[in-house]
């Protein structure tokens, strides 16, 4: 069975910097793609992040293009979300995801294991 775990959300002032993490245990971490996506509320899912299964590709939201960058350790079945010159609008409940194709999706219904969420607030 594979669980995923989320860590180091908070509250954070706008313009600061967050890294979040998430833990996965079961399954071949190394060779799936993990994401994270995002929840406001009164607000759909939305693509964060997407980490290639080697990590040598990676793709972002148009909304974080440039603030937030994703990053795995296949050693240590983790993936990380650091996110920079954060902003009120990025206030929500983060998940990350594992997609267990080959293929690199950033639809969320292409997803197969889903953390329990963290959850980050940016104060303006």
């Amino acid at each position: 069975q594979v669980q995923l775990v989320e860590s180091g959300g908070g509250v954070v002032q706008a313009g600061g910097s967050l890294r979040i993490s998430c833990v996965v245990s079961g399954g071949t971490f190394n060779s799936y793609s993990m994401a994270w996506f995002r929840q406001a509320p009164g607000k759909e899912r939305e693509i964060v992040a997407v980490a290639q299964w080697s990590g040598g590709r990676s793709y972002y939201g148009d909304s974080v293009k440039g603030r937030f960058a994703i990053s795995r350790d296949n050693r240590k079945n983790m993936v990380y979300l650091q996110m920079n010159s954060l902003k009120p609008e990025d206030t929500a409940v983060y998940y990350c995801a594992a997609d267990t194709s080959v293929v690199v999706s950033m639809d969320s219904d292409d997803y197969d294991y889903w953390g329990q969420g963290t959850q980050v607030t940016v104060s303006s």
